[in-house]
């Protein structure tokens, strides 16, 4: 990219969005050089078979950037994220582009903008395309066998995680500041972690889904994806209509956190339980008071999940007739899970209901005496994309990779992730979990971790 005279470099690897919108409002560099940057990390490190990006939005977003320009000359106020360049996962509707969400068949342009989307253009975000993701967000690894799959700049060779996987890897290559995710069963925060990211699932009520492609009613929600909590708080308060303001910080002394013995800690690996040790004894310096308990209402979770669950029988009720006309241009791996939903009875369905709100009121309870719970964000490290080429092998890595993030999906909690691993160490997360509708003192509860976590 050419700098333009008389303005500062930009260098994206570790700008937070505070450092970006200072440099904005004091002239340092302009939001069309922002996003001049982004663009030339995708044509460097976009790759055509194994896409980031499917849809660039180069035009429309260089005109959003040289209104954020004109107005900052004319010294007219700018919205909260004016000329910080984003982009969404390809399930968000944006007027004349196609929502696909990941599908070859899919043709049909969207009418208008999701809510989430005028929210963003209204707070003066540069919208930069639309990001890969796994068919229909049915998986929690991110493969994608019409557009690829996107490369993890931080492990080679290994998945970005799903099913957000191109938001994450955009975010992480520098392509854009942050993304917008979707998370039914860990879609934002499995492939944060897997980049070295902070990934945010608000309680499922904060964020409006209007426009967005459902896979499951029930369980899906939509968070930021960027490099900072305060990045995601910033996006998180836009996205939830509420004006952003920053928090006291909060002091982890006398804090409460428990760590489930039961269901999240099996099959952990070596490398994620010894960065998940390590961040409990940084958080235990800073004076947070961790204790290690079963979880009984974890013991009953698997009930939820029978058959498929709320997303198999919830997709299958979305996707049957689609089934029947296009079944053959599905990703088999996703077309065979929804398949799975035509098993699931009125019946069945009505009771899965019926014990979901059991286990929640059971959840919110069992969480009062906390101020979180504490465990890795996923089990393992990113797999190799060689180890997921057996259908065998990719369900039972998808399963594990899914289980614990799935937790605050199933019981409507709100969830964050943190990168916890050293710079020479596979990534890894470390996730605090909160009762439904403590968003606010979740993220302000994280940034205090991401500060006692850092070298």
């Amino acid at each position: 990219m050419k700098q333009q005279s008389g303005l500062a470099p930009v260098d994206l690897s570790e700008a937070t969005l505070a450092s970006l919108l200072d440099g904005i409002h004091q002239n340092k560099w302009h939001a069309s050089q922002l996003l001049e940057a982004c663009l030339d990390n995708i044509d460097r490190h976009d790759d055509p078979a194994n896409q980031v990006y499917t849809a660039r939005f180069d035009r429309t977003a260089r005109a959003e950037a040289a209104a954020i320009d004109a107005l900052q000359k004319g010294r007219v106020p700018l919205g909260e994220l004016a000329g910080l360049p984003i982009a969404l996962k390809v399930l968000f509707d944006v007027a004349g582009e196609v929502t696909h969400s990941g599908s070859r068949w899919w043709k049909q342009p969207a009418q208008r903008d999701a809510l989430v989307v005028s929210r963003l253009r209204r707070a003066g975000a540069v919208i930069t395309g639309h990001t890969n993701m796994t068919e229909f967000a049915y998986s929690g690894l991110g493969l994608n066998p019409y557009y690829g799959t996107p490369a993890n700049p931080l492990a080679p060779g290994r998945i970005s995680g799903g099913s957000s996987s191109g938001a994450a890897s955009a975010v992480a290559h520098g392509m854009a500041v942050a993304a917008i995710g979707s998370d039914t069963g860990g879609s934002v925060r499995i492939p944060a972690a897997f980049c070295g990211l902070v990934g945010f699932k608000p309680s499922q009520q904060r964020i409006p889904r209007e426009g967005a492609f459902p896979l499951s009613d029930s369980l899906d929600s939509i968070g930021p994806i960027a490099r900072s909590v305060e990045c995601c708080a910033r996006i998180d308060a836009v996205l939830a209509g509420h004006r952003w303001q920053p928090g006291a910080p909060v002091d982890l002394r006398g804090r409460r956190f428990v760590v489930p013995t039961n269901h999240m800690m099996g099959g952990v690996s070596p490398g994620v339980a010894e960065a998940f040790s390590r961040s409990l004894r940084a958080l235990r310096d800073s004076g947070a008071y961790i204790v290690e308990a079963p979880a009984p209402v974890l013991d009953a979770l698997p009930e939820l999940l029978e058959g498929g669950g709320f997303t198999a029988a919830e997709s299958y009720h979305i996707h049957r007739k689609w089934l029947q006309q296009h079944g053959d241009e599905y990703d088999p791996r996703v077309r065979t899970r929804m398949e799975r939903g035509a098993g699931i009875s009125a019946a069945d369905y009505l009771e899965l209901l019926r014990l979901r709100a059991e286990r929640k009121k059971q959840a919110d309870e069992w969480l009062a005496s906390y101020d979180g719970l504490l465990a890795p964000t996923v089990p393992v490290e990113p797999p190799l994309l060689t180890e997921l080429e057996s259908d065998e092998d990719y369900a039972r890595l998808n399963l594990l990779i899914l289980r614990n993030p799935t937790v605050a999906n199933l019981l409507d909690l709100c969830a964050i992730t943190l990168p916890n691993h050293r710079p020479d160490d596979l990534p890894s997360g470390l996730m605090l979990v909160g009762r439904n509708g403590s968003d606010g003192s979740v993220l302000g509860i994280a940034q205090a971790m991401e500060k006692a976590l850092q070298p």
